[in-house]
């Protein structure tokens, strides 16, 4: 019996996929955490640049991230698979990026009120700052976070139209008028930027 259990959790987590994954990580954790391991192996380093930019920085990057991995590893018992593994991390995702970018937000607006610096208090509505950072980073700026996070969302983390519909609970309709948008809007700022 012992043999046969031993045997049964042999496995090479890279041969499965993200399905059998989620269906070994909910019987094996906390005990076993390879198939939760190769999980976030597949997804980490797109996970990171999703958030990175969202929020516009690596520290809080690197912070959602973390609370995204803990979120999936106590989460997964309950994931019923009525998404795809990879839609509901993003929804995760998703989440945890708005959630850092309005205390982020928060503590902006104080430091403008206790600053009374009428310049810095009238951008406080305006996307995060990308520092010095070329490609697609540096026209998100002139998004609004929605649909920056569209934008991200699809060249980023390569989800078609109805997975990021879902995970921002829009309508894919609608998610598409802002995607087409958002990309019209990008391609105006490109064009009228005087480096081009």
């Amino acid at each position: 019996m012992t043999k046969t259990h031993t045997t049964a959790t042999r496995y090479n987590p890279r041969e499965l996929t993200d399905e059998e994954l989620v269906e070994r990580a909910r019987v094996e954790l906390f005990h076993i955490t390879r198939a939760y391991e190769e999980l976030m192996r597949r997804y980490q380093r797109t996970l990171f640049n999703v958030c990175a930019r969202y929020l516009g920085n690596d520290r809080d990057a690197d912070d959602v991230c973390q609370e995204v991995m803990l979120k999936v590893l106590y989460g997964l018992k309950t994931f019923e698979g009525k998404s795809k593994f990879k839609t509901w991390l993003y929804s995760i995702t998703y989440n945890e990026c708005i959630t850092q970018y309005r205390k982020e937000r928060r503590k902006r607006r104080l430091l403008d009120a206790l600053s009374l610096d009428p310049i810095e208090e009238a951008s406080e509505e305006k996307a995060p700052k990308l520092e010095e950072k070329g490609g697609l980073d540096r026209w998100l700026v002139h998004v609004n976070p929605i649909d920056r996070e569209i934008l991200v969302l699809r060249f980023v983390a390569e989800l078609e139209f109805q997975e990021i519909a879902d995970i921002m609970h829009m309508g894919l309709s609608a998610t598409k008028m802002r995607y087409k948008r958002a990309l019209d809007k990008l391609r105006q700022n490109f064009s009228d930027s005087p480096e081009t």
